[in-house]
């Protein structure tokens, strides 16, 4: 039997809510990986990809798998066996960067922090001190699993300062907050579709600088995964009409890519930041007023990835299984060290709107005063209009 989804309204940490133009784009007929219509939408694609990235990066592509796979792109063109990476870690995706260094056979040094902070400079300076013949800093700017962003920008500077590469994980800050790849002067960034962009999952923007590009062709060893090789990636994602078959894209997937960046491109991204910080200033509103508290403090927060204080008491899988069965509303449970203490709201790309904002807060109200907590009735909605009105 065919299957058919409920519809869900997604406030959790991942996947968001997919804008009706995605799911149209989706649709269209497919045509060849290798097709000149295609490879025209390719070249779109990648403008459209160095727009959102802000980057004139030639190696700017979306690779054909979702953001692990970024991550991992990142890692196998630029390090090799023996190499040293300083790796900071403040939530579970920094733990990821440190697999895949040691999967590689490369030596990672942490700078570690606490979840729920941001990267300390000051550590990753000492670190950088003590290694001062690390190959690069590895790092992870907005932390899906706390909600925390970190300084990209100086954590950048102090690689290329000391003549290090910067691998940056930006999977739930593009499109949501400030993603200044040039501007920064990072090496390599890798993304995801099913965040901010609000595109269906499976797919993971990257790019990598000219410094970064010149890293890969002069390895003296080939890259550990013949897929994720730029090199010969870059076959096919390159520039010309004449494009070498790799593998066969997922077509219609970059269809949605594209459709997604045309929706970013049209909306701008400054006015993108704005809308997800306003309606993050409002959820906090009407979460405050409910007696909750976020776990990051307000300078270093994500407006799209919130992570709130589970009340003393809550059952907080009942929670989020009340407001998915009565309300169809998914949020998100803790990771890691936040397993059971704490919600992520998520609030990116099509998810970031107004009513998905007052569902969020009435329903929550709702959950907690079936389980007693105590709470004025109605205070909640009231502190989100009132932002709103501001």
């Amino acid at each position: 039997m065919s299957f058919h989804p409920p519809v869900r309204t997604l406030m959790g940490p991942g996947p968001s809510d997919v804008n009706p133009r995605i799911s149209e784009a989706l649709a269209r007929p497919t045509i060849g990986h290798l097709d000149p219509m295609f490879i025209q939408l390719m070249d779109e694609t990648k403008a459209l990809l160095q727009y959102a990235f802000r980057t004139k990066n030639e190696l700017t592509l979306p690779v054909s798998a979702p953001g692990s796979a970024g991550m991992e792109a990142c890692f196998v063109n630029l390090i090799d066996a023996g190499d040293t990476v300083i790796v900071c870690q403040n939530g579970v995706f920094g733990m990821r960067m440190k697999e895949n260094v040691e999967r590689i056979g490369a030596q990672a040094v942490m700078v570690e922090d606490a979840w729920g902070t941001a990267i300390s400079i000051d550590k990753v300076e000492a670190a950088i001190a003590t290694h001062p013949d690390a190959k690069a800093l590895a790092f992870v700017h907005a932390e899906t699993s706390t909600g925390v962003q970190s300084n990209a920008q100086t954590l950048c500077q102090l690689a290329s300062e000391n003549n290090m590469l910067s691998i940056v994980d930006t999977v739930t800050g593009l499109g949501g907050i400030n993603v200044d790849v040039d501007g920064w002067g990072a090496d390599a960034v890798y993304s995801g579709t099913q965040k901010c962009l609000s595109c269906v999952p499976g797919i993971s923007p990257v790019t990598f600088s000219p410094r970064a590009q010149a890293a890969i062709k002069e390895r003296k060893t080939p890259v550990q995964s013949w897929f994720l090789d730029m090199n010969l990636v870059m076959g096919y994602w390159g520039e010309g009409t004449q494009r070498s078959y790799h593998h066969t894209a997922p077509v219609n997937a970059i269809y949605a890519l594209h459709e997604s960046l045309t929706i970013l491109k049209d909306e701008g991204l400054e006015n993108s930041w704005a809308r997800h910080t306003s309606n993050h200033t409002a959820l906090k509103a009407g979460l405050e007023a409910m007696g909750l508290s976020l776990i990051v403090n307000e300078q270093d927060r994500l407006p799209q990835l919130n992570a709130v204080s589970i009340p003393d008491g809550v059952d907080e899988a009942l929670v989020r299984k009340q407001l998915l069965e009565d309300y169809s509303l998914e949020i998100g449970a803790g990771l890691g060290q936040l397993a059971g203490k704490v919600w992520r709201i998520g609030l990116m790309g099509y998810s970031s709107r107004p009513e998905n904002v007052r569902l969020c807060i009435t329903s929550l109200e709702a959950a907690l005063l079936g389980q007693g907590v105590e709470l004025t009735p109605g205070a909640a909605i009231t502190a989100v209009n009132a932002s709103y009105a501001d």
